[in-house]
């Protein structure tokens, strides 16, 4: 489970940096890969957060024992800081598209869809998408966070957050897709103009939508 785990890791931290690489050349991720997919033997890896119980965790374990006895295992633990700076990754990308859409990121407004782990669950393990609240709130963001999924309680105690209501996220400058539920997947050209202003900015952590759901607009779509 350890070995399975580290090699999901790794895999998904070199999508990571892949994407990170098109980000500066300009290219469309989701285009790329699908693309590569073209090839039989292409493994369908997305970029995307890296929390949980599991992928997250379990690479520290064999690193330690590596350790333990004289050897220092490079890939794995270039893989793991790849996976962890994705986080940040997300939040200067967000920042960055509102200045270029002529919004200043101090004193945004920027809701965050979805805390848990991964979709369509309410676990809340290792969640990274902390690491975008804490480097937006760090700049200077207001920021609010829904995710319908987790129990409301626990968020508090745990991440001293109080989540809001989908239906209350109204004109906001940036909407964060970090969590693929469901519910986030069916957003109309109507949705997305109330749920945001005019040149607002949806970053699609997940790539759940198509870049022609927002031809016609001026919203911008970022995909990871």
């Amino acid at each position: 489970k350890v070995i399975e785990n580290t090699q999901r890791d790794v895999n998904i931290a070199l999508i990571n940096e892949l994407s990170m690489i098109f980000n500066k050349l300009d290219l469309d991720t989701v285009e790329v890969l699908e693309a590569a997919g073209t090839k039989w033997n292409f493994l369908p890896f997305r970029p995307g957060l890296v929390g949980g119980h599991c992928i997250g965790v379990d690479p520290y374990y064999l690193t330690q024992k590596a350790v333990e006895v004289g050897y220092h295992p490079e890939m794995i633990l270039a893989g793991r800081s790849i996976n962890d700076t994705m986080g940040q990754f997300i939040a200067e990308n967000t920042i960055n598209e509102l200045a270029e859409q002529g919004i200043n990121p101090i004193n945004a407004k920027i809701a965050v869809f979805g805390l848990t782990f991964k979709e369509n669950c309410p676990d809340l393990r290792n969640t990274k998408v902390t690491d975008i609240l804490d480097y937006l709130k760090s700049n200077k963001c207001q920021v609010v966070v829904t995710d319908e999924w987790a129990n409301l309680d626990e968020v508090k105690k745990e991440y001293g957050l109080d989540l809001v209501d989908l239906d209350s996220i109204q004109g906001y400058d940036a909407a964060i897709l970090a969590v693929g539920h469901e519910a986030y997947t069916n957003f109309t050209t109507d949705d997305w103009q109330r749920m945001l202003t005019e040149d607002g900015v949806v970053i699609d952590v997940k790539s759940l939508y198509d870049k022609d759901t927002f031809s016609g607009i001026s919203i911008k779509h970022w995909r990871l």
